[in-house]
């Protein structure tokens, strides 16, 4: 089979950074989608990606497609003369020229022709304007007197099938095999001789590095090696340094330093006017201080390094003297002072103003407090002082300083330092991976705030659906969870879910929606466990059980985990046909009886509650089911949550369990007797129930 490397190259004005790898991403998987519609096999694709190209290259591209049999089926051959005659004439044939066939107990016409396979070469052009099209744009822009749409502007159209150009006119540019290097230095426009030569060549002619991992890691290199030269560490945020490759087809890092004045001010104030503004790598000194520089990554090699330098310490300085003069402007306000306007500031339509959510945060944070063992006073503090830094210019300048300048305002205020930590951690964790808040006060804050929100987002109707999820009900719910079973609180979600609701206005929300949203939030645990190597079954399992205790997320965590644990081990499968042969004769067995003569009608619950009292059989066999279940309760009284163990002690009453149903016939004609057993197997059953439905990890 003959095959070619082909290369797409769409040449544009500067791409958003932060959308880079997402559109080239789109722009492969669209190519690749059509190119196996077709039928066009390939051997590897290949990414580029730079702040003004989008580049695709198709390693051994099948040159033509394979020659294809079509056939269609017709009408049956009892139709009308009609009906067939139109068959035949819309296949362009005559009626003697289809082919009678079998097919699903009757015979058939069916047309059959071979079509030979077209070249590649001819379907590139709708191959690539298809792509391009689908990319997913949320803003396209119009340019010039064209009637095409794109992400930005489009300057230049590479298409090479080998050393061939294959012609093609795509968004109102004719393809060729020019590019163009740097707008200042170096070779502005070359040629792209051959398509499998294309990142060598951009590197060679323009010291371009197409391949956005590999300049990635070259920018990462660069700014440690900076670092280095300062004698600091540089402190290298990966969403940066991914917006920085995305800005940079050249990256030369260099470092410029500011007043050390500036040190007096939050250094998280610091670091967000560098990163957000200035697209910065700060640097920390060998005691992890913050030191008065900072690593930029320019995009040429410039013959005067200086000029770059000193221009880009003066663009840093007015932004760092604007964190200055908002930290000075809002220390002279306490953060009590500002607890009135937030009734000016919405926290969102249907649910009121901030200044209500600080109010409901600062009691739900009480009541959490009393339960974890928290200092109740600086808990409620610090949750009716939460959202009071939203009011201040710092804030209003840098929003991802939520929470954070709250606290350095209430040590300036002279609140206590538990108070100060709380609010500073109360929005943690903030996204995957992120750290919990520190102190047990900082959990009640973040809990109870994590709470409020989803209760009323959710409360009022904005349920995420599918994959939309405005306003992050997901990850706040995700959040909820890691807090309760990481930090090990003992905690009803049920009941939490419930107190925050009441803090609403009355009838606020609809029937049933206390049920809802704590399934909504219970259903994260999958994907919680789920990173965690924990097979959904095992989830399931536990959440499933019976006994009031279901909702405390860190017990159930701890049955998750023994589960986990024992599904390892290979007595499962034994202790799983114990509780399905239990199951069976309770649900099935018993069930399937015709009870409408009493003959075999149970009373569950008088069974039940007789089991726990002086049962006296005659049987040993029923006799030891019993000793064996009262010796179980008891080490389940003794253990607590020690699941491990209670697994362990689970599994001892199998033997017990297998003679009971080897030697005893449970419904036995003797009702009074009969009663008994069931009872005790109901009560067994629920002892299975307490701990995980064992359903799930049979099947």
């Amino acid at each position: 089979m003959n095959a070619q490397d082909f290369l797409l190259e769409l040449g544009c004005e500067e791409l958003p950074p932060k959308r880079l790898q997402q559109l080239s991403n789109a722009l492969t998987h669209n190519l690749t989608t059509e190119l196996d519609k077709l039928k066009l096999s390939y051997s590897s694709v290949e990414s580029f990606a730079t702040p003004r190209r989008l580049a695709v290259l198709v390693s051994n591209l099948q040159l033509q497609q394979n020659d294809q049999t079509i056939e269609r089926k017709g009408p049956s051959i009892s139709a009308p003369d009609q009906a067939i005659e139109g068959f035949a004439k819309s296949c362009g044939v005559i009626k003697n020229a289809l082919a009678q066939k079998a097919f699903s107990k009757a015979q058939y016409y069916f047309f059959t022709k071979q079509q030979k396979g077209l070249k590649t070469i001819d379907l590139l052009e709708s191959i690539v304007d298809i792509a391009i099209q689908n990319i997913p744009i949320a803003k396209p822009m119009r340019w010039s007197n064209l009637d095409t749409y794109f992400v930005r502007p489009t300057h230049w159209l590479i298409m090479i099938l080998g050393s061939d150009i294959v012609p093609a006119s795509i968004m109102g540019l004719i393809s060729g095999n020019t590019t163009r290097g740097l707008r200042f230095t170096g070779e502005r426009i070359f040629d792209i001789t051959c398509a499998k030569d294309y990142q060598k060549t951009l590197l060679e002619k323009a010291q371009i590095e197409v391949d956005f991992n590999t300049r990635k890691e070259m920018i990462r290199k660069q700014v440690i090696q900076v670092a280095k030269n300062n004698n600091a560490t540089a402190v290298i945020d990966e969403s940066l340094l991914d917006e920085v490759c995305a800005l940079v087809e050249y990256p030369r890092a260099f470092s410029g330093s500011f007043s050390s004045k500036f040190l007096d001010v939050p250094e998280e104030a610091l670091i967000s006017a560098m990163k957000l503004h200035q697209k910065y790598f700060h640097m920390l000194d060998t005691d992890g201080n913050l030191i008065p520089a900072f690593i930029s990554v320019a995009n040429i090699e410039s013959s005067d390094l200086s000029v770059i330098i000193d221009g880009n310490e003066r663009v840093i300085r007015p932004r760092l003297a604007d964190s200055e003069f908002f930290w000075e402007q809002d220390k002279s306000t306490t953060l009590k002072s500002r607890i009135p306007k937030l009734d000016s500031v919405l926290f969102m339509d249907g649910l009121g103003s901030m200044g209500e959510k600080a109010r409901r945060i600062k009691i739900l944070s009480g009541d959490i407090a009393d339960i974890i063992g928290a200092n109740t006073k600086h808990s409620k503090r610090a949750g009716l002082l939460s959202k009071t830094d939203l009011i201040t210019d710092m804030v209003g300048e840098f929003a991802d300083l939520q929470g954070v300048m709250g606290g350095y305002y209430a040590l300036n205020d002279g609140e206590d330092l538990v108070v100060a930590s709380a609010i500073s951690e109360h929005y943690h964790p903030r996204f995957s991976g992120d750290t919990l808040p520190s102190t047990k006060e900082g959990l009640c804050v973040a809990i109870a705030d994590k709470v409020d929100s989803i209760v009323g987002i959710y409360g009022i109707g904005h349920k995420p659906t599918g994959s939309k999820d405005p306003y992050a009900l997901k990850r706040a719910g995700l959040g909820l969870l890691r807090m309760i079973i990481e930090s090990e609180l003992d905690l009803d979600l049920f009941d939490l879910i419930d107190k925050s609701a009441k803090l609403y206005e009355k009838d606020k929300f609809k029937e049933g929606i206390i049920d809802e949203i704590n399934n909504f939030i219970s259903e994260r645990l999958s994907a919680y466990y789920q990173d965690k190597g924990i097979d959904k079954s095992v989830v399931k399992a536990a959440q499933n059980r019976s006994k009031s205790n279901k909702n405390r997320v860190y017990d159930l965590h701890l049955r998750i985990q023994a589960l986990h644990n024992f599904v390892q081990n290979e007595n499962l499968k034994s202790l799983v046909e114990a509780y399905k042969r239990i199951s069976n004769i309770l649900f099935k067995d018993i069930s399937s009886k015709d009870t409408a003569d009493g003959g075999y009608m149970i009373k569950p619950k008088l069974s039940i509650a007789r089991v726990g009292e002086d049962i006296e059989f005659i049987n040993k066999f029923d006799t030891n089911l019993l000793n064996a279940h009262t010796e179980f309760n008891k080490k389940m009284k003794i253990n607590g949550q020690n699941y491990l163990f209670i697994m362990d002690a689970l599994l001892e009453l199998k033997p017990a369990i297998d003679d009971f149903f080897d030697n005893v016939m449970v419904l036995d004609d003797d009702l009074e007797l009969r009663e008994k057993r069931v009872g005790l197997l109901m009560a067994v059953n629920g002892s299975f129930s307490s701990i995980a439905d064992f359903s799930y990890l049979s099947k």
